[in-house]
């Protein structure tokens, strides 16, 4: 599978909650990475990080790009209460996704005072 591919059945998988085939769309060789609270991740925490989160979440993606071993990916990720939204980056090797960056944000988070222009 192409990173593409990867990602799609990444998303597929947590929004099925299929916890032993998410390990199987990750390369053993796997290393995920949260850019907003610096946690790591090697293929076994990353599948119980997803699996043990507390809730049931959807997870489905607005927008997938990429080219051979390379994709990035933005989702919507909620449930009854919350919606956050997550960009994801990876890298493939021949036995799935070997690298795994995610920024994540909550959805309606206002922009800080003063950044934005006021009324003219």
């Amino acid at each position: 599978m192409d990173a593409v591919d990867l990602l799609r059945a990444l998303a597929e998988t947590i929004d099925d909650q299929r916890w032993d085939d998410l390990a199987r769309v990750l390369s053993p060789a796997f290393s995920g990475r949260y850019v907003h609270t610096g946690e790591t991740f090697d293929r076994d925490g990353f599948v119980a990080i997803n699996r043990d989160y507390p809730g049931s979440w959807r997870f489905v993606w607005e927008d997938i790009v990429g080219v051979g071993d390379r994709a990035a990916g933005r989702a919507r990720v909620f449930d009854a209460e919350e919606t956050h939204y997550v960009a994801t980056f990876v890298t493939a090797d021949e036995h799935g996704i070997a690298e795994l960056v995610e920024v994540w944000a909550e959805a309606g988070d206002a922009p800080p005072a003063g950044r934005r222009p006021g009324p003219a």
